[in-house]
């Protein structure tokens, strides 16, 4: 049976036709990136929902509240870049595999509740697991290698409930999905829907409510999720700073300036005892290399290839086409407490 990727000779579909049972087509696949990021702002999409479960550490609720109510925080990387070069080889090599027929679609919105998007990855018009060849759809990712473990039981959780709102908002009963590790460990698989009734009222449960009490509100969410996350996106949110804010009456600052002060005590004392530690296991090597207990290495001193020191003062003065060619600055910010506050308030 052929495979293809492509619509080719078939028109492709226009914008509000109904593309999957229950979706219907916003943009189609070969859209603007700007004019899909501004669509998109509408409603709650598939990659947003693991972040409002709490699933991913690098993107918290707050960032999806920013970006639906206009702001641009959008920082892929290298990840996102290689799983979009990824994709299609991936999509082609599960289509063939299960001599099925995929399609690009676009972006897809609910027909009776707007708000619930997805792009899907590919749609499959020709369902390899049920006789009647029911169209379905397929979820490609591409993992790093320290990720295979996730991937042993079937989809992680975050990759399952992207999936699970795939279905809901297409109408399908199950999906596929594809995943390429490591560059070279191929794994497939299925969602299917009676299988997770009860996630799937939770996760629709959580998105209409983060849809009306804080993006439609303009309500933000408390801030959660990975701290260095967080920090990263209000840098991009506020890339220079002026001025000051009276804090006074804003409890959550001052429990935070409270946590910080016992965190940072607790961090540099921590430090200090794991670095005694060290030293005390080193000493007890003496010129030997490894320590046993029970005749069993316990632990040993192994030499490391760490990054080579630059003299950036040497380079910038002696070579400073090379300075400027190579390095690139990187600002950042840091926490600086008065010393009034330092021990309390």
């Amino acid at each position: 049976m052929q495979t293809s990727t492509t619509v080719g000779a078939t028109q492709a579909p226009a914008a509000g036709r109904r593309v999957t049972p229950t979706g219907r087509l916003i943009l189609p696949a070969d859209a603007d990136r700007t004019d899909w990021l501004t669509a998109r702002r509408n409603g709650i999409g598939s990659s947003d929902v693991p972040a409002l479960l709490g699933l991913v550490d690098q993107k918290p609720p707050l960032a999806v509240y920013y970006d639906k109510t206009g702001h641009d925080i959008d920082n892929a990387g290298e990840a996102a870049f290689w799983g979009n070069v990824h994709e299609e080889p991936v999509a082609r090599h599960w289509a063939m595999r299960n001599r099925s027929v995929i399609r690009r679609v676009g972006l897809v919105a609910h027909e009776t509740h707007p708000h619930w998007m997805t792009t899907l990855d590919r749609r499959v018009t020709e369902c390899p697991l049920t006789e009647d060849r029911t169209p379905c759809a397929l979820e490609v990712k591409t993992r790093s290698a320290f990720k295979n473990a996730q991937w042993h039981a079937g989809a992680p959780d975050d990759v399952l409930a992207q999936m699970l709102w795939q279905i809901v908002v297409n109408g399908y009963e199950h999906m596929h999905f594809a995943v390429l590790i490591g560059g070279n460990e191929y794994h497939q698989g299925t969602v299917r829907a009676d299988q997770y009734t009860d996630v799937i009222d939770d996760i629709t449960t959580a998105v209409d409510k983060f849809w009306t009490e804080h993006v439609q509100a303009e309500v933000p969410p408390e801030p959660s999720g990975d701290g260095e996350a967080l920090a990263k996106m209000f840098r991009r949110l506020h890339p220079t700073r002026t001025g000051a804010v009276d804090v006074d009456m804003h409890t959550d600052a001052l429990d935070a300036l409270l946590a910080y002060n016992r965190h940072q005590r607790e961090e540099s004392a921590a430090k200090k005892a794991k670095a005694a530690a060290k030293a005390r296991m080193i000493a007890a090597l003496g010129g030997a290399q490894q320590a046993l207990l029970g005749g069993e290495r316990a632990y040993s001193l192994e030499p490391t290839n760490a990054a080579p020191k630059v003299d950036l003062e040497q380079l910038a003065e002696r070579w400073p086409d090379a300075y400027d060619a190579c390095v690139t600055p990187n600002p950042t910010e840091r926490i600086d407490i008065s010393k009034a506050f330092k021990g309390g308030i």
